[in-house]
């Protein structure tokens, strides 16, 4: 196992925000995530579902960020962007045509499933949707994954988030 310090909640850094509900059929509030939710167990996101956003929410973004990655700043595993206003959910996998998915720190587009180190403690992937004042963030594909989480800061009117947990299991010899 890694040894190293359990990182803060990333969000508890940025400016207080009114609060969204943020829910999912798939996981509960500290529960775990299935097989389907992993990187090498089918690469689902979980469905989600969320409260209407404040006066002023013109769009919403949902992300997946794991705080426990062994890097200085975390994985984004998921940054799901410019989804219209009266859109409060996305079924397991989320629905083809609605937003646009930009860059993971996978390297890819899209959501990248959980995918803790073999052998590492219980990673906690944290998902959020973001209320935002923007129809559209000014990004790309191409944007790095922490530059899209700086326009979703400064965009954002108010955030809900629920944390799961993954562990990869420690291989046994035979």
């Amino acid at each position: 196992m890694l040894k190293r310090s359990v990182p803060p909640d990333p969000y508890a850094f940025l400016p207080e925000l009114p609060s969204l509900r943020l829910l999912s059929d798939d996981v509960e509030e500290g529960g775990s995530l299935a097989g389907a939710h992993f990187l090498e167990g089918g690469n689902v996101s979980p469905a989600l579902a969320w409260g209407p956003g404040p006066e002023g929410t013109v769009s919403y973004a949902v992300t997946c960020f794991d705080p426990d990655a062994p890097t200085p700043g975390g994985v984004w595993h998921w940054i799901l962007a410019d989804l219209p206003a009266h859109v409060l959910g996305l079924p397991a996998g989320g629905e083809p045509g609605i937003g646009r998915a930009l860059r993971n720190d996978l390297g890819t587009v899209g959501y990248a499933g959980a995918a803790p180190p073999p052998g590492d403690r219980a990673h906690r992937y944290i998902f959020a949707v973001h209320a935002l004042s923007v129809a559209e963030l000014p990004v790309d594909e191409g944007t790095p994954a922490a530059l899209t989480g700086f326009h979703l800061t400064l965009n954002s009117l108010a955030r809900g988030t629920f944390t799961a947990h993954a562990r990869t299991p420690v291989p046994t010899t035979a």
